[in-house]
C-alpha cells in the first residue's frame, strides 16, 4: 500500500492515461496424463487421503490386490499396451473405483467421508470417464463425454483445465495482466487477474475495471486484443466506467 500511495504521489500510477490487458498462460504443477492414467491415479488419490483420515476402515474394505494395483504412481509404460488390455484395466480400475464409493456411501457412521476433497474428484472423475454397461463400469464413448475445458485434468489439481491459445497448448490457469503504456511515464503493472484456463478473456474486462475502480486506476483508453472484446463490453465500457476499448 505504502508503495502504491508513493507511485500515485509521484504521478506515475493515476486514473486516465492508457493502459493495456493481455493474458499468458500458468503450466499447472501437474504432469500430463491419459484416460487410464487419470483414472488410476485418481482412484490411488482417493485411496491415500482416506487412509489417512480413516485407515482402520479403509483396511477393512480393501482386498489385497488393491495394494498391489494403487500401491505406486499409475505410469503409462507400466500399463498394458494392448487395447483390449487396457479396456479390461479400465473396467478393474473403474469397479474398484465405484466399490469405494459405495462403500463411502453406506458408511453411516463415518457420513465425512463423502465430504473428503479426494473422494468428491473421484465421484466427478467417474462420472466424467464412465458409464455402467450390463452392471460393469466401461469407457465413457468419447462422443458423451464433457467438453475438454470442462474435464478434471489432474486428481492433485482438481481446478487446473486445459487450454489452447494460438499455437500453446496447457494445462492450468490463465494470467491477466494490465500495464500502464503512456509514452512519457515508466510501464508498471496496474492489475493481476488469474482464472482457469478457460475463462473466456472477453469475460474479463468488467472484472479488470471493477478491480482498477476501486483503487482509483482506471484508464482513459483500454488496449486489449480482439479476444477481449464483444460489443457489450464496448458499450458497457463506456456506460459504466466512461473507458474508451481500443
Amino acid at each position: 500500500d505504502r508503495l502504491l500511495e508513493q507511485l500515485q504521489a509521484q504521478g506515475l500510477l493515476q486514473a486516465g492515461g492508457r493502459q493495456r490487458t493481455d493474458s499468458t498462460h500458468i503450466l499447472a504443477a501437474v504432469r500430463d496424463l491419459n484416460r487410464l492414467e487419470r483414472v488410476g491415479e485418481t482412484l490411488r488419490a482417493a485411496l491415500n487421503s482416506v487412509a489417512v483420515v480413516a485407515p482402520d476402515w479403509l483396511q477393512m474394505l480393501a482386498p489385497p490386490e488393491w495394494y498391489e494395483r494403487y500401491g505406486r504412481r499409475v505410469e503409462n509404460f507400466s500399463l498394458p499396451k494392448p487395447d483390449a488390455a487396457r479396456q479390461a484395466l479400465a473396467a478393474t480400475i473403474g469397479g474398484d473405483g465405484q466399490r469405494l464409493l459405495e462403500a463411502v456411501d453406506a458408511a453411516d457412521e463415518h457420513r465425512w467421508l463423502e465430504k473428503v476433497p479426494a473422494v468428491q474428484t473421484l465421484r466427478r472423475v467417474w462420472a466424467e470417464q464412465y458409464i455402467e454397461l450390463e452392471g460393469t463400469l466401461v469407457w465413457r464413448p468419447v462422443k458423451d463425454m464433457p467438453a475438454p475445458a470442462e474435464l478434471i485434468a489432474s486428481p492433485y489439481n482438481p481446478d487446473a483445465r486445459y487450454s489452447t491459445k494460438r499455437s500453446v497448448e496447457w494445462v492450468g490457469y490463465k494470467v491477466h495482466l494490465t500495464e500502464t503504456c503512456d509514452p512519457d511515464t515508466p510501464h508498471l503493472l496496474a492489475n493481476v487477474e488469474t482464472t482457469p484456463a478457460t475463462t473466456p478473456d472477453d469475460n474479463m474486462i468488467a472484472v479488470i475495471h471493477a478491480s482498477l475502480a476501486q483503487r482509483n486506476q482506471l484508464p482513459a483508453v483500454h488496449l486489449v486484443d480482439k479476444g477481449y472484446t464483444s460489443a457489450p463490453v464496448l458499450l458497457d465500457s463506456q456506460r459504466d466506467y466512461q473507458v474508451a476499448i481500443m
